[in-house]
């Protein structure tokens, strides 16, 4: 049967049966008319889990990827055709949603290599990312899901096996950020699991140089802080493999923390505020010490180097400096850390809200000191570093 399946794929394509979809053009069609009703084929086949239908309209390398996946929807639109030699190529616009996660449709652009049949119909020969346009996690290899109490892991290289250890953690992770941010979310999270860090870069559409010893990142695919579909937390399997069973569970709780926090963060808010609140969520009832914790910052108190004021944007870039890109995070984490020891975590909630809602970045973290904390940036970033210093003193008593 399996040497029978893969006959009627050639065939499809070779002969273009009208009965499999691909249909003559009809007199005076565009052919970016035509191209357009053969991807709306294709994509029908694939929601409808209709292999034959797929391999009818052109090349079935991508089906076996993608079968796998729990999809809501799945549209191409066909934005431009170029003829070639001996066929066409074609941009489109991608937009696919997963089952039960996706609020809305994520969004790729596509460049599909076109076939051209002898009774003129069209079959696409070859469908990959779009020049400059990041790969999807189907373009490195077989997609395996698997679903969690409250997750959904996709992965490519990994064992069903291997990716149910990311579906327990992230499991965890979702009610221990409900705990922390309520339930005013999706309280679901979707992780993918690329093979390898270039795997990952390439997912990202970014230089591999920039995630090395990253263990995981989150990234809204598309959409605004209204309409936001559900992000995906992309693991680099390298650093993330390098890590304990507590570092695992702390970064996939941070990660998800963003999550639960993208509707209320916006370009007002600052990274430090963003990134600290995701730390301290991850943190929470690990029963870590402040040392423990932010032991690059401890060192640099220790030398007598504390910080002048709370990290700007540019210092949490992943192509600073590990060791200054370790001290912001850490020094985020203890700012965000003291407003929920000294103010309580309904009010570190209350700024973090507030800040996101100002809808730029000039004087929002200014307005909420004053609104939510009745205090001033001055204020707020003396009694900062006296904090910084009183956590991390405990190093030099030998108490942490």
């Amino acid at each position: 049967m399996a040497g029978r399946a893969r006959v009627w794929s050639v065939m499809a394509v070779a002969l273009c049966l009208p009965l499999a979809g691909c249909a003559t053009p009809a007199p005076g069609d565009t052919v970016k008319a035509q191209v357009q009703r053969l991807l709306d084929r294709r994509a029908t086949a694939l929601l409808g889990h209709d292999e034959h239908g797929w391999a009818a309209t052109g090349t079935r390398t991508a089906y076996p990827r993608l079968r796998a996946l729990p999809l809501a929807s799945w549209t191409y639109k066909v934005t431009a055709v170029r003829r070639t030699g001996t066929g066409a190529a074609a941009d489109a616009e991608l937009r696919y949603r997963i089952a039960g996660y996706d609020t809305a449709p994520a969004v790729t652009r596509r460049t599909l290599t076109l076939g051209r049949a002898a009774d003129g119909g069209w079959y696409v020969t070859a469908d990959a990312p779009a020049r400059s346009a990041g790969r999807q996690l189907w373009d490195e290899g077989t997609v395996t899901a698997v679903r969690g109490a409250h997750s959904l892991v996709l992965g490519t290289g990994a064992s069903a096996a291997e990716l149910r250890g990311y579906a327990r953690l992230a499991d965890r992770a979702v009610p221990a950020v409900t705990g922390a941010w309520g339930t005013g979310w999706a309280r679901r999270v979707v992780v993918v699991v690329p093979p390898t860090l270039d795997g990952m870069a390439a997912l990202l559409g970014s230089p591999a140089s920039e995630y090395r010893g990253i263990a995981a990142v989150t990234t809204a695919e598309t959409g605004t802080a209204e309409d936001t579909p559900a992000d995906r937390v992309i693991v680099n399997p390298e650093a993330y493999g390098a890590l304990g069973d507590l570092g695992k569970q702390v970064v996939l709780t941070h990660e998800t923390t963003h999550v639960a926090t993208r509707a209320a963060t916006t370009p007002a808010t600052p990274l430090w505020l963003s990134e600290g609140c995701a730390d301290w969520t991850g943190y929470l009832g690990t029963g870590r010490t402040p040392a423990e914790i932010a032991p690059e910052l401890a060192r640099a108190v220790r030398e007598g180097h504390t910080p002048d004021a709370l990290p700007a944007d540019r210092d949490f870039g992943f192509t600073s400096d590990p060791t200054r890109l370790a001290q912001s995070y850490e020094a985020g984490w203890l700012a965000c850390r003291m407003i929920a020891d000294r103010w309580g975590e309904p009010r570190l909630r209350a700024f973090y809200r507030a800040v996101g809602a100002h809808g730029r970045r000039a004087g929002a973290v200014e307005e909420a000191l004053k609104r939510v904390l009745g205090t001033t940036p001055a204020e707020f970033t003396a009694q900062w570093q006296r904090y910084t210093r009183d956590q991390l003193d405990r190093v030099r008593s030998g108490l942490d």
